[in-house]
């Protein structure tokens, strides 16, 4: 595993306020990677009243691809929705589910 600099693990866990600690560690894992991304950069509108707003965005290094991050410990229906038709709407993104098992980062491309 790549090590991250002690000022960029600082600003990870104490400059910005994630929704989770499973966020958070998904947040350490792409800066070890050496990605440079941000957390909750927008808003999608989906319909009227009905927005998305993805956890993580990077560009891809290799192709300048925007890649959204969706982190989940647990699906409720209408997220499995909205990340559904986020997709649907906004076919320029490449939406990505993240989940955590047995301690190992397993992506789903929607």
């Amino acid at each position: 595993m790549t090590t991250i600099s002690s000022s960029k693990a600082r600003a990870i866990l104490h400059e910005t306020k994630y929704r989770s600690k499973l966020e958070r560690d998904f947040a350490l894992h792409l800066a070890a990677s050496g990605a440079e991304f941000y957390y909750e950069p927008f808003r999608l509108k989906l319909a009227d009243g009905a927005y998305y707003k993805p956890d993580f965005l990077l560009v891809s290094p290799t192709d300048s691809t925007l890649i959204v991050y969706e982190v989940k410990g647990h699906w409720r229906e209408a997220a499995k929705v909205r990340i559904k038709v986020a997709a649907g709407l906004h076919p320029y993104l490449r939406l990505v589910i993240v989940t955590r098992k047995n301690g190992e980062w397993d992506f789903e491309e929607v």
